[in-house]
């Protein structure tokens, strides 16, 4: 199979999607980004980021990578025995080593469809957008426990953020370069918060419809319990830091002639 040519310093998009223990989902979810990104102008890379896993994670992206010149595989350091240390770090590694104009982030575990993306990307330049959020609501593939800690999630951000994203946790999402590169997602559970943190920085944040899929292989990393809590919690924390933030834009002066 021909590969599309990359450039080694800048693509048009890096899809980053996060991995633990995921070990049956990185291959399919290689060969679908493939399928809808070969054509896309500018080109593109994936870059999987190896969360902790304890399975064959890491073994079948590496083995994927040997004939695949746009995958590239990060291994998280410095995580708990047996655990990632998340969603949000695991972002913020990847956005850290990107090379595209704009980033792309998605879920490892097949839920999220690949085919969106091309549509996001072109629905960003055809708006004129910084940022485009998908929206699982009418394609939701989700138990009625999970559809309600995330409606109950929807309402206090609401209430607390005036949040009026309507899935913000939906984790497939197009972005400028520059957006990724200022969100706090060094802090546990930002990634939940990163739609209205963007809207927050001034930026122009759209949403469309993408489709959602049931996970067909490994286990969930998120229920009611570990989301509900730290999730309102979370909501008071980025109100605060909503009001503690302050320009750091600058210029260079020089001293006049003498």
């Amino acid at each position: 199979m021909e590969q599309p040519s990359i450039n080694s310093q800048t693509v048009r998009l890096t899809v980053i999607a996060p991995a633990h223990n995921e070990e049956d989902n990185v291959a399919p979810l290689v060969d679908e980004l493939h399928q809808a990104l070969m054509d896309l102008p500018g080109g593109f890379e994936v870059v999987v980021v190896d969360d902790g896993s304890t399975d064959a994670t890491r073994t079948r992206l590496l083995e994927a990578a040997t004939q695949l010149p746009w995958l590239r595989v990060l291994a998280m350091t410095d995580t708990p025995p047996g655990r990632g240390n998340g969603q949000s770090a695991a972002f913020e590694a990847g956005i850290a080593q990107a090379r595209g104009e704009l980033i792309a982030l998605i879920d490892a575990d097949l839920q999220n469809d690949p085919s969106d993306l091309p549509g996001m990307v072109k629905l960003l330049e055809e708006q004129n957008a910084d940022f485009v959020q998908g929206d699982r609501s009418a394609n939701r593939r989700d138990n009625a426990v999970r559809r309600a800690s995330s409606w109950v999630g929807r309402f206090f951000r609401r209430m607390i953020l005036a949040d009026t994203i309507r899935d913000t946790g939906c984790s497939l999402r197009v972005m400028k370069r520059e957006i990724a590169e200022r969100l706090p997602l060094e802090f546990k559970g930002m990634h939940r918060f990163i739609p209205v943190t963007a809207r927050q920085l001034g930026y122009t944040v759209i949403e469309t419809s993408v489709r959602h899929r049931p996970r067909v292989a490994g286990e969930a990393k998120y229920g009611i319990w570990n989301r509900a809590l730290p999730g309102l919690i979370d909501c008071f924390a980025v109100r605060w830091m909503r009001g503690r933030r302050r320009p750091t834009s600058c210029i260079e002066v020089d001293a006049p002639d003498s």
